[in-house]
């Protein structure tokens, strides 16, 4: 692989990115979960529903669309991360203002520059 080329693979699962484009847009349409994740419509529509059958998510109807919440609550499906809630998840990828990168002077203990509490712009998680 060169130096500048992107892996031909990814460290989130369709399902997480599903979730994400939810909690940034939560009256998106399974076309548009698609289109952003890289998927088919019918494979978003199947994510979709795994995901609602499963708690992760709730729907509601607005008028003909759908809206719908996250349940932050839950622990994330992953052996490895079971600690963890997807709250925890959201917060680190969902949010509008990545957060700061950590630099060398902050991992040896400084502050790191412009470092500020994460904030979560996702109206749509419940806790």
């Amino acid at each position: 692989m060169t130096e500048h080329a992107a892996p031909r693979w990814a460290f989130l699962t369709n399902h997480a990115r599903a979730l994400i484009c939810i909690a940034r847009d939560p009256g998106a349409r399974l076309r548009e979960i698609g289109e952003r994740v890289g998927i088919t419509e019918r494979a978003a529509h199947r994510i979709v529903a795994e995901l609602l059958a499963a708690g992760y998510i709730t729907r509601t109807r607005d008028g003909r669309r759908n809206r719908y919440t996250v349940n932050a609550d839950l622990p994330l499906p992953d052996p490895i991360a079971r600690d963890q809630n997807v709250g925890d998840l959201l917060t680190l990828l969902a949010t509008t203002d990545p957060p700061p990168l950590r630099t060398e002077s902050a991992a040896a203990g400084a502050p790191a520059s412009g470092s500020s509490a994460l904030r979560a712009s996702t109206p749509a998680i419940r806790r």
